[in-house]
């Protein structure tokens, strides 16, 4: 068997979007997946499904697996010829102990690659508006460990830093991993004649929305530190750029910043959404309550494909429908130009797109997205009697559209082309998190999103935190009533992008 390699791909400081585009193509290959307590969950979408996922994550006097054991892991599984990606936080080599892996595989003759990451010093005063150089403020700065203890007056020997050349530096100093040693850091550096009011931060899970900056003076930033029960993972910086964070100061600003926001929509249709809400600053929890799935039984669809000549229209009513369709006419050796003798309807603008990839556009799509749009725009664009319809669709999609099609005198042809099965694996998740009052939005996209959601959710969780429902449209917004709830907002249009808009609309109204 031939040996496997090992990647070891620096993550980034926490935002998932700062992941490289090649760490992104080793998380694509990868057979095995050895990933860090500080790693974003969301990169975990890139890895293969068949890949294993190992958490190694190290927290203060919590690790899972020691150094050790993490290396010989990777060795392992390398020579069983794996692809390993060795996820960290960070940059791998700088304080990521990246360094002591790739000896370890070097030394074991596997092959390996390092692939560098945004490191947290850069990226997480940047998210809190403070660059680390500065023209006329810094033109040098110094990245250090904060994880050892500081030595006390006269015992230079015994630590591994210059006290004496770091309080002199002329620039900015960056601790990592010194929360903790806080006062002692700053101790040292006043002690040996940094000017107590030199300009500080503490920065605290930077570039994330739960990101939290403290700032002060070298002499005053432990006690603000500490009365503000400042935690890790946070870096802290000293020097006199830390005076530009009032002026520089965007990520905090953003619409929904320190919101926490649970999507609820199938896990491979929740990434868009997701990203519009991160965007804006939202903590986002993806928690679906759907599946999406192929129909328990492909004949319907694939009968209804070989007879597609005969259809006058054909009307997808989601995104889910194309893509299904497509997939059926691939399996049959068919792609777009076997549509070319059908009219095509769509409702909503995200289902004209979806369509649109397949190199197909629309000959209806209702400037409203709702049935009733549907129906009536079909039946304006000519004479329905005797049409023959498809409409491939979900397993419990309702039935109103094809009985409100055929009372036009269509002949209409409704056949599953997914279906929508229940997804309950993040429910307790949800459920704590309601309980905890730390969840600010639920958003809702379709009525079985709903109904599936609160079949695992308590509904009494919802009226008791503060928790506000969003809801994209009509029939989604009447599921939640039926589920004896209210949607604190609906999105007009009723689309995702107009389900994003209502949420930050009703934020500024409130702040307003």
């Amino acid at each position: 068997m031939s040996l496997g390699r090992v990647y070891l791909v620096g993550a980034g400081p926490g935002d998932p979007g700062l992941l490289t585009l090649r760490g992104r193509q080793c998380l694509a290959q990868a057979d095995v997946v050895v990933y860090d307590h500080l790693v974003s969950p969301r990169l975990l979408d890139y890895v293969p499904a068949s890949a294993e996922r190992i958490y190694v994550g190290k927290q203060a006097a919590r690790h899972t697996l020691p150094q050790d054991e993490i290396a010989a892991l990777l060795i392992a599984r390398a020579r069983a010829g794996a692809t390993v990606v060795r996820l960290k936080g960070g940059d791998p080599f700088l304080f990521g102990r990246g360094g002591e892996e790739a000896l370890a595989l070097a030394s074991a003759g596997i092959p390996f690659e390092i692939v560098p990451g945004v490191s947290a010093a850069v990226a997480a005063a940047a998210y809190a508006g403070i660059p680390v150089t500065h023209r006329g403020l810094a033109s040098a700065v110094a990245f250090i460990t904060g994880h050892e203890q500081s030595p006390p007056a006269g015992k230079r020997e015994a630590s591994a830093l210059d006290w004496d050349v770091l309080a002199r530096w002329k620039g900015t100093l960056v601790f990592y991993m010194g929360v903790a040693n806080l006062a002692q850091i700053c101790r040292s550096l006043t002690d040996r004649g940094l000017a107590p009011d030199t300009p500080a931060a503490a920065i605290q899970w930077g570039t994330t929305p739960r990101q939290r900056v403290i700032t002060g003076a070298v002499a005053t930033l432990p006690d603000l530190a500490a009365s503000a029960d400042l935690q890790p993972p946070a870096i802290v910086l000293i020097g006199e750029v830390a005076r530009l964070r009032d002026h520089l100061n965007w990520f905090e600003r953003r619409p929904l910043f320190g919101r926490c926001v649970v999507v609820t929509r199938a896990r491979r249709e929740a990434s868009e959404l997701a990203d519009r809400f991160q965007i804006l600053g939202a903590q986002v929890l993806e928690a679906p309550a759907i599946r999406i799935e192929p129909p328990a039984d492909p004949a319907p669809l694939a009968k209804a494909i070989a007879d597609r000549a005969s259809f006058d229209w054909i009307v997808f009513t989601s995104a889910n429908g194309v893509d299904a369709l497509f997939r059926a006419l691939g399996g049959a050796g068919l792609d777009a130009r076997a549509l070319a003798d059908s009219r095509i309807a769509v409702m909503g603008s995200a289902t004209a797109e979806r369509l649109a990839r397949f190199g197909i556009r629309a000959d209806l799509v209702p400037s409203t997205f709702t049935t009733d749009a549907l129906v009536e725009a079909l039946a304006a664009s000519g004479n329905l009697n005797g049409a023959r319809i498809l409409v491939p669709r979900a397993d419990i999609a309702p039935k109103d559209l094809p009985q409100r099609l055929s009372a036009h005198g269509a002949r209409v042809t409704e056949v599953t082309a997914y279906r929508t099965v229940a997804d309950n694996s993040a429910a307790d998740a949800v459920a704590e998190m309601l309980d905890r009052n730390q969840v600010h939005w639920l958003t809702f996209t379709s009525g079985s999103t709903v109904r599936n959601f609160f079949s695992a959710v308590d509904p009494q969780k919802v009226r008791r935190s503060r928790a506000r429902i969003a809801s994209i449209g009509p029939s989604t917004s009447e599921a939640l009533r039926k589920a004896g709830l209210e949607a604190a907002v609906e999105a007009e249009p009723h689309t995702l992008p107009g389900l994003v808009q209502a949420i930050v609309a009703c934020e500024k109204a409130k702040d307003a």
